[in-house]
């Protein structure tokens, strides 16, 4: 397996007399889709929070092509090709699919009106025609408000907007739910078309058969650290849960253990 384009090591976050990450791992290799697993308070989102910049652990080393490296906010990841999808979608209700996916970067014509801050509709509204035929999205009307569109329409046009800026991660924060059967396989399917163009994806999900249906690979947390790692299509439900709530832990945190420590070593820095 190729080196990890994105690493957490023994990552660790309080609040108070809460440990919301106690010695957190985690890593997402080049192409790949891999699940972020665990109960609730596990540290997923604390854990994910820090990886995109929108807060600082308190210790441990977050590591970018192999070199340690920290993020001010969410802008430091986005500038190095990492976006969310976050699970309110944070999209603009009032406005269409194209201006929603230019938001915050919109582009303006050239020249005077330029300088005089007017948008470049046509060109946004093209680039997002682009973007979503790229991504196998339709869309009846690219003009409709969002708030318009379905749930799985709406999780669609999150998801573009993220791929079209992202050039190395997305992560996506529980992207299915809400959503009903024949719209979970669109964005499944989504995520996948995602993957095949270079992008990793980190899915965080409570919904084990979808991980075990779209993932390369699954990382699970518990009480604010990793303690199982697998290959999906060597894994099991069963297996899936029982990491989750402490039956492999022994086992697993032996050999979690016994490789981090040869990682360690055979670490050049």
């Amino acid at each position: 397996m190729s080196h990890p384009l994105l690493e957490a090591r023994r990552l660790v976050k309080t609040y108070g007399q809460v440990h919301a990450l106690s010695g957190a791992d985690f890593a997402v290799h080049p192409g790949e889709v891999v699940a972020l697993v665990g109960d609730n308070g596990a540290g997923k989102s604390t854990l994910v929070k820090t990886l995109v910049g929108a807060i600082a652990p308190d210790g441990g080393e977050i590591l970018l092509d192999g070199k340690p490296t920290s993020f001010g906010g969410p802008r430091d990841a986005q500038a190095l090709g990492i976006e969310t999808v976050y699970q309110d979608l944070a999209l603009a209700a009032d406005l269409d699919a194209a201006a929603n996916l230019f938001l915050g970067r919109e582009q303006l014509h050239g020249g005077l009106l330029g300088l005089l801050g007017v948008l470049d509709k046509r060109a946004m509204r093209a680039r997002a025609v682009e973007a979503f035929g790229e991504l196998g999205i339709e869309l009846r009307d690219i003009g409709a408000p969002v708030a318009t569109l379905s749930g799985g329409q709406r999780q669609s046009v999150a998801i573009a907007r993220s791929v079209a800026w992202a050039s190395r991660i997305v992560f996506m924060d529980e992207p299915t739910a809400a959503l009903g059967v024949l719209q979970r396989g669109r964005v499944l399917d989504l995520i996948r078309r995602v993957r095949d163009r270079g992008v990793s994806v980190v899915l965080i999900s409570h919904n084990m058969p979808e991980v075990l249906s779209v993932a390369d690979r699954v990382e699970v947390l518990r009480l604010g650290r990793r303690v199982a790692r697998f290959a999906a299509a060597e894994t099991s439900l069963e297996e899936l849960v029982a990491a989750m709530t402490g039956a492999l832990d022994t086992q697993l945190d032996a050999q979690l253990d016994a490789q981090d420590d040869a990682q360690d070593e055979g670490d050049p820095r």
